[in-house]
Order: C-alpha cells, then structure tokens, then sequence
C-alpha cells in the first residue's frame, strides 16, 4: 500500500484488508524490518498501483526497493500479516480479552483488572497483587485474561483470542519478541501461557483516553489496590 505516495508495509488479514485497532486505525512499516509500526488512519493509505515513484524514503533507500516479503505476506502488495492470517476479531467467535495493570507509586501496590467479553457473556476479574512495579501489573493482567478466556472457551484452543493492552512494553514481549531486561522468569512463564494459544493477536490500545473497556479494566485495577490496602 501506500501513505502519501510511499510504499509502505501494512498489517492485513487474508483477504487482503487492513487489520484495524479498537481506534480503526492500521499498523504500518515503511519498511518490513522495521522495529517500529505507525498507525495511521484508514483513509490516508492507498492501494499500491506498482509503479515505481522513485522518492526517497528518508531512511538511505528509494522507496521501491522494499524488503523482500516474508512468508504469509502479499507479494508486491505491502502487506504484512500475522502467523494467524485472520484478524482474530473479525473471526466468528473470537474471545476479546481487555486487560491493565496498574501501581500506585512505582514500585508500589499493584492491582489488575480484566474484561473478558464471549459474544453477549461478560467475565471481570479485579486482584490485588500486592507490591511490585506498573509492568508486572501489566504482565500478570494479560495472563490472568488469557486463563480466564481458556475456561470460558472450555479449553478449545483452537478459539480465537485477540487481547487489548495499553501496555507496549507487554506487547513488546509477548508478541514482538523483545529482549527481557527484567522479570525474566515471569515473562518466560507468561510466554508459556501465550504459546499454548493457536489463535492469538494482540492490539495496542491508548491508555487513559477513554475507550470504554480500557477504562472498566483500570477501574478494576485501582479498586483492587484500595481493597488490597485496606486488610
């Protein structure tokens, strides 16, 4: 595809359709490679018609001289997608799990809150955690979501899973593949939980900028803490 008449790489299902966020916006790279996405909005990314514009792109390459595709992706088109070929969310079925962590002080206590929406059933968790720092919050969030899923879809693991995160240093992790720094054992636990998923994605969403379920999940969260330090 393109964005303002460079070719770029955009995330698609197996139609061939950008995947969207809960914001409707797509994950874009100007190259495949790339460690760093955008989000751009639909309406300001283009079909690629193939022709070579000669531009520069600004990073040291004329914009045609893309990277190869990788298995999975278009050819020629700028597309890339996931292992999972389908967007999750737009599969029949699909479990949304809605998760945040949050710390009061950092490090200080800590609490999570969990939405777990089936169809029209709806699970929360909220849970104190005790003292630790705003990423484990986050960690630990996504994995109570991912369990919590696993017994609503009575361990189907062929049900596909999509998990919503402010957190890009969790997602960073779990599915981007980053280096862990610190909270190794827990971060190699928790990837042990999402490896045993056949159909996981995950969407960066904005923190504290009013998407509903986003602010249920903090609600959750901090009315864990204050219970928690009130026993």
């Amino acid at each position: 595809m393109k964005f303002k008449d460079q070719r770029v790489w955009v995330l698609a299902d197996e139609a061939g359709r950008p995947v969207r966020d809960a914001e409707g916006r797509a994950e874009m790279k100007y190259r495949e490679t790339d460690p760093k996405s955008y989000r751009p909005a639909l309406g300001n990314l283009a079909p690629d018609d193939g022709k070579d514009d000669g531009k520069d792109d600004g990073r040291g390459a004329p914009g045609p001289r893309r990277a190869a595709p990788r298995a999975g992706a278009k050819a020629g088109a700028g597309v890339v997608r996931r292992a999972s070929a389908q967007a999750p969310a737009d599969i029949p079925g699909t479990i949304e799990i809605w998760t945040d962590g949050a710390c009061s002080g950092n490090p200080g206590p800590m609490g999570i809150g969990v939405v777990v929406l089936d169809g029209g059933a709806r699970r929360e968790l909220g849970e104190y955690l005790g003292s630790g720092t705003n990423n484990i919050a986050e960690l630990v969030a996504i994995e109570r979501g991912i369990l919590l899923a696993g017994e609503i879809a009575k361990g189907d693991k062929q049900r596909p899973l999509r998990v919503y995160s402010d957190s890009s240093y969790a997602i960073g992790l779990l599915e981007k593949g980053w280096k862990a720094k610190a909270n190794q054992e827990l971060v190699a636990r928790i990837r042990k939980v999402v490896a045993t998923c056949a159909r996981l994605s995950f969407v960066k969403v904005a923190g504290h900028a009013g998407v509903p379920e986003n602010e249920r999940c903090d609600e959750l969260a901090r009315v864990a803490i204050s219970r928690g330090l009130m026993r």
